[in-house]
C-alpha cells in the first residue's frame, strides 16, 4: 500500500528551482517510496546500499556519475560522501534543475557534506513517517499547525472522527508505513528487525558502540523518558555508563532522526528558566515497543499514557511543518516556580503557546499559566490545548481547545 505524502508537494516545486533534492529522515519512512512516486520516468535509481555501487561511488566517483548519469535518484548518499564534489562539478556542468534527488539516514553527516559542497545548489527536505492527515488520505490539505482560529476552521472541515482506543491503537502502531498500512504486519517483528538492523548499520556508521548490548538498554532507557525534562546523569547512572557516553549516545539518536530535543525558551529577560532540553521520540511505535506495551489497551491505561500522547501530539505538530517543507521555530516554557508550557511555536515575532492534555473535558485552568509568558518581552498569540475533545471550542478569549485529531 501507498499513501500520498505532502512532502510530494514541495518536491516537485522545489525541482523546478534547484539542480540537487535532499530527502531526510529515519531509515524506512518511504524516502524512497517517496521519490519513485514523484520521479518523471527519465529518472535513473541506484541505492548504495548496494556493495558495488557503493564501492564504484567511494573508490570512483566521477565513474560512478558517468554511469549513474543524471537524471538520478542515489539512495543513502551518506555511505560516499565522494559524491558530493563530482555531483557538483556535474550540476555546474549542465545548468538544468532537477539533476540529482538524494536520500539520507543520518542527517548530521549529509548536512555536513552537503553544506560544505551543494550550497546554493540543492534543498533540503525532511520527512517523517505517517502524519494522521497523510494516513486519513488528506496529504494535500495538510498545513503547518499553528492554535489560530482561523486555522481551526479549516483543520475542521477535514479531520475525520477519531475515538480514543483509535488514538491510542496509532499511538502503539506507530508512523512508519510498513506498519502504520498494513494490518496484517507482524508489528513486534517489525520493530525488532528495525532496531536489529538500525544498530548493525547506522550505530556502528557513526561511532563504535562496544557494547551493543548496552546501547539497547540505553534505547529503552531514552525511550522511557519521552516528554520529560532530560536528566543526562540520570539517564547514564541508570544505563552505567558515564555522561560524556550518554551524551554521545543521545547525539546518534538525534543524527539518525529518531529522537528531539526540544529546547526550552531563554531570554535575558528572566534568570529563572529551566536550562535542560525535553525528549521526544519521533515515532511513537518505536518507542512504545521499547517500553515493551504489549497493546493499545495497556498503554492507554498505564502510567505513561499522557507523556505518550504528549510525544505523539508533538510528532504530529513536527510533521506538519517538516512535511511542507517548513522549519518550526518551537520552544517549550518552564521555570523554577514549575509553572510550565508544554510548547510555544515562535512565527513572525509573536509567541503561540499550546498544552497537550489526556482528558475530552478542558476547562479553562489548563491555560492558567500562559499569562506567565507575558515576562518573555514578546507578544503572545492565540493559544490551544490540544486533547481528547470531539470539537474545537473557546476556552478562553485567548485559547481554544482543539482535538487531536485536527493535527
Amino acid at each position: 500500500m501507498f499513501a500520498d505524502r505532502t512532502l510530494a508537494q514541495s518536491l516537485k516545486k522545489v525541482t523546478k528551482t534547484f539542480p540537487v533534492v535532499l530527502v531526510t529522515g529515519p531509515r524506512q519512512v518511504g524516502k524512497t517510496t517517496l521519490l519513485e512516486k514523484c520521479a518523471p520516468p527519465s529518472m535513473k535509481y541506484v541505492s548504495l546500499d548496494s556493495l558495488p555501487e557503493r564501492a564504484l561511488a567511494q573508490e570512483d566517483p566521477a565513474l560512478f556519475i558517468q554511469r549513474y548519469a543524471p537524471p538520478v535518484i542515489i539512495d543513502e548518499i551518506q555511505y560516499a560522501p565522494e559524491l558530493f564534489t563530482s555531483i557538483k562539478i556535474e550540476v555546474d556542468k549542465q545548468h538544468q534543475h532537477g539533476l540529482f534527488w538524494l536520500t539520507g539516514s543520518q542527517k548530521f553527516h549529509v548536512m555536513r557534506n552537503v553544506s560544505e559542497t551543494l550550497a546554493g545548489r540543492v534543498a533540503i527536505l525532511d520527512l517523517l513517517g505517517l502524519s494522521i492527515a497523510e494516513q486519513e488520505g488528506c496529504a494535500a490539505t495538510s498545513r503547518p499547525f499553528l492554535p489560530i482560529p482561523e486555522l481551526l476552521g479549516e483543520m475542521e472541515k477535514h479531520a475525520k472522527p477519531i475515538s480514543l482506543m483509535e488514538i491510542y491503537h496509532k499511538i502503539w502502531t506507530g508512523s512508519f508505513p510498513v506498519v502504520a498500512l498494513n494490518p496484517e504486519v507482524d508489528r513486534d517483528l517489525f520493530y525488532n528487525s528495525y532496531l536489529q538492523t538500525y544498530v548493525e548499520r547506522d550505530v556502528r556508521d557513526l561511532t563504535r558502540v562496544g557494547d551493543e548490548a548496552a546501547f539497547l538498554k540505553f534505547l529503552r532507557a531514552t525511550a522511557a523518558r519521552t516528554g520529560q525534562l532530560l536528566n543526562m546523569s540520570d539517564l547514564a547512572r541508570d544505563v552505567s555508563i558515564d555522561p560524556k557516553t550518554a551524551k554521545s549516545w543521545l547525539s546518534i539518536l538525534e543524527t539518525a532522526g529518531l529522537i528531539y530535543l526540544l529546547q526550552p525558551y531563554h531570554t535575558n529577560l528572566t534568570k529563572r528558566l529551566v536550562k535542560a532540553p525535553k525528549l521526544y521520540f519521533l515515532d511513537t511505535g518505536l518507542c512504545c515497543h521499547l517500553m515493551r506495551w504489549t497493546s493499545p489497551e495497556t498503554l492507554e491505561a498505564g502510567a505513561m499514557s499522557g507523556a505518550m500522547l504528549e510525544t505523539f501530539v508533538f510528532s504530529e505538530m513536527i510533521k506538519s511543518y517538516w512535511h511542507n517543507a517548513k522549519s518550526p521555530v518551537c520552544y517549550f516554557y518552564r521555570d523554577k516556580d514549575q509553572k510550565e508550557v508544554d510548547l510555544l511555536i515562535e512565527k513572525n515575532g509573536m509567541l503561540y503557546p499550546v498544552e497537550i492534555k489526556k482528558t475530552a473535558t478542558p476547562d479553562k485552568r489548563i491555560v492558567k499559566h500562559f499569562e506567565t509568558l507575558s515576562r518573555l518581552g514578546l507578544p503572545i498569540g492565540h493559544g490551544g490545548v490540544v486533547c481528547l475533545t470531539e470539537t474545537h471550542i473557546p476556552l478562553t478569549k485567548e485559547a481554544d481547545a482543539i482535538p487531536v485529531n485536527y493535527l
